[in-house]
């Protein structure tokens, strides 16, 4: 299923400030929501998913995005907001010469702002610990 922006940040809870170029939210739940490139993921470590990038590199971004995601990693970092993410994927062989984009969401992911020095920001995601499961046998009673 293909996912447009505003779809993809809808089911994490947020709605972006644009539909075409959205770059970050706050989500209902508190969290940031951040719309994240393909091509800036990297594995440092096993069960670890970063993300790398700087705010000086968003060349298509508009001022008012960008001052708005330094506002929204700001409160990530200050507050220890859990961050969540947009997948963008730039697709090749787009029609008519016109770039396209598809969107997608990890809602299994959960990430950490680790580095926020005002242009530079590293964010860790790692899969969302799930809680034991509750046994479902009755036991005997001891006597």
């Amino acid at each position: 299923m293909s996912l447009t922006l505003t779809s993809a940040f809808g089911r994490l809870g947020a709605k972006p400030n644009s539909r075409a170029r959205g770059v970050s939210a706050i989500a209902v739940d508190g969290a940031l929501v951040l719309n994240c490139s393909h091509a800036l993921f990297v594995h440092p470590s096993p069960g670890v998913l970063r993300y790398e990038d700087k705010l000086s590199r968003e060349s298509s971004t508009t001022t008012r995005e960008v001052a708005q995601l330094t506002e929204h990693l700001t409160l990530a970092r200050d507050g220890s907001l859990p961050v969540r993410m947009v997948i963008t994927t730039a697709l090749t062989g787009a029609k008519n010469g016109r770039s396209s984009r598809s969107f997608h969401v990890r809602q299994d992911l959960v990430g950490k702002l680790v580095k926020f020095d005002g242009d530079h920001f590293i964010v860790d995601f790692t899969r969302l610990e799930r809680e034991a499961p509750v046994p479902t046998g009755r036991r005997k009673a001891r006597q």
